[in-house]
């Protein structure tokens, strides 16, 4: 089994924000580690944030802005990423032509998801239920609530 973590997921891992990233670790421990990954688009994602705050900052704040962006490529390095390759590209033909209410970024980490036959860990499950034929599961709140 391939888990695929979306953005919302590494997020929680990045912070370490509770009560999310204790039930999220204690689940990916049953999962072999050369089985969790993430998305170049999740990568994209964050890297756009990042970057789109360092050229907000004002002279003298943006030192903090570039350490964090350090710490975000540290992470990333150390973390396996899914390509969108040729499989997810047609996959995300054939979603974008179902006219599904979900936002381009996301449909594109769907069509990964899909291509690898991954089950994508997301908190944003409302949204990618729209989705045929994709599980996705949110880990970070309890396995009683899930």
């Amino acid at each position: 089994m391939i888990v695929i973590l979306d953005t919302d997921h590494l997020t929680v891992i990045q912070r370490k924000t509770e009560p999310g990233y204790s039930n999220l670790r204690k689940r990916l421990q049953a999962v072999p580690e050369r089985n969790v990954c993430t998305t170049i688009i999740s990568f994209e994602e964050q890297m756009r944030g990042w970057l789109s705050l360092i050229s907000k900052a004002k002279a003298g704040h943006e030192v903090a802005a570039y350490k964090r962006l350090r710490t975000l490529l540290e992470f990333f390095a150390e973390t396996p990423i899914v390509d969108y390759d040729d499989a997810a590209a047609r996959q995300y033909s054939l979603l974008r032509r179902s006219r599904l209410a979900v936002g381009s970024m996301d449909l594109k980490i769907a069509s990964i998801a899909l291509s690898k036959a991954a089950i994508l860990l997301t908190c944003n499950t409302k949204d990618f239920a729209r989705v045929p034929k994709l599980t996705a599961e949110d880990w970070t709140r309890s396995h009683l609530q899930a």
